[in-house]
């Protein structure tokens, strides 16, 4: 898909503001959202252009100025389709269309190479969803993250499953994904650093259907919780699969497996699994309950994932910086992201460490029960 979803220049113009001639006249300030817009990642990806559609909103109708002049602000989504090599073409092009800033990409695999092409731009990015520590790890000046990394997620649940589950034999599965390995890695090394035995260590791909191999391997050692580093797109088959086989062990993973999509493709065996993922839930955040009411209301309660209130912070974020500095030059707005303070939906104050990190993010296990997911407690991260 090379045009996918976009909301750029005269079409976003006539949609968002027919019948209001003055908005011609305006200086138009772009935000590029980089997500999987196709294939199957494409519902969480479109969660996130949510997200950033609903903060260009509130900008728009707020009459956000910068440096006392008013502006339009205007998105060009690309669809990355969840795709490293795809990712690259996708940086470049809205790095060659001028946008002045970017939110994305979803996954760590695409936010690893997209990364370099924006800190060879000048251009700030921040990643609503990419999770591996490695990606700040590369000192790219222009990379933020708006969730708390994988060294979080991953020894969440690991000390969870021995503390609270009281689990002693763990195996592991991974993508080989950036974003899934590194996850897996830091599981498998919390366990053992607890005393669990680690009685397995498996790999699949990101396009994998098929785990009856796996899933015959670990059932011999009777593991009391499979880890899965990986998407819901194959979580949801293996979870399946091992039920089919008579498997009772728990299925654990980070905010992969979190999103409402994969009570779908799980069916009812996805209760009892438990994920991890970044941030509290909307019910117990002070704006959460009226931003989720308006995204309800704006695209349906059903097109929910759970991205879209970082990409809204992102997006707020970027924004905020370009007021405070005057300027929507990504090289005169990029200090003022690293000197933020903002109020926002995922937390009240967000702001970065010096290599981009969200500071003192909160993470928030979760089971699910009914095929709906339920919190079951919220962990502040030092």
């Amino acid at each position: 898909m090379s045009a996918s979803l976009r909301f750029t220049g005269m079409s976003l113009a006539l949609f968002a503001g027919l019948g209001l001639s003055a908005q011609a006249a305006e200086p138009r300030v772009v935000i590029g959202v980089a997500v999987p817009l196709s294939g199957p990642l494409a519902a969480s990806g479109q969660d996130a252009v949510n997200g950033v559609q609903m903060a260009l909103n509130k900008l728009n109708d707020e009459h956000a100025r910068i440096g006392g002049k008013p502006v339009h602000w205007a998105m060009d989504a690309e669809d990355d389709q969840g795709l490293p090599d795809q990712a690259t073409l996708v940086a470049q092009k809205l790095v060659d269309e001028g946008v002045n800033g970017v939110v994305g990409h979803q996954t760590s695999g695409c936010t690893f190479p997209a990364a370099r092409i924006y800190a060879a731009a000048g251009i700030p990015q921040i990643t609503p969803s990419s999770t591996s520590p490695k990606i700040a790890e590369q000192g790219y000046k222009t990379f933020f993250r708006m969730i708390a990394n994988d060294n979080a997620l991953g020894a969440g649940l690991a000390e969870y499953a021995h503390d609270t589950l009281h689990v002693q034999r763990v195996a592991v599965v991974d993508d080989r994904t950036a974003y899934g390995q590194g996850l897996a890695d830091v599981f498998s090394a919390t366990a053992k650093k607890l005393g669990m035995d680690v009685v397995d260590r498996e790999y699949t791909d990101d396009k994998a259907t098929d785990f009856s191999a796996i899933l015959t391997r670990i059932k011999a050692r009777n593991p009391q919780v499979i880890f899965y580093g990986g998407m819901y797109s194959q979580a949801g088959p293996m979870l399946r699969q091992m039920r089919q086989i008579g498997m009772t062990a728990r299925l654990m993973g980070g905010d992969g497996i979190c999103a409402p999509i994969m009570a779908k493709v799980s069916g009812d065996a996805v209760n009892g699994t438990i994920c991890a993922q970044g941030g509290a839930p909307l019910s117990e955040l002070p704006k959460g309950k009226a931003w989720k009411a308006r995204y309800d209301a704006e695209f349906g309660a059903a097109a929910f994932q759970l991205y879209s209130p970082n990409a809204y912070d992102a997006a707020m974020v970027l924004a905020h910086a370009m007021m405070k500095a005057g300027s929507s030059n990504p090289k005169v707005y990029l200090p003022f992201i690293r000197h933020i303070d903002y109020d926002g939906v995922t937390d009240s104050d967000i702001h970065f460490t010096a290599t981009g990190e969200l500071a003192d993010p909160s993470i928030t296990l979760s089971e699910f029960k009914g095929g709906v997911k339920v919190p079951l407690a919220v962990e502040q991260v030092r």
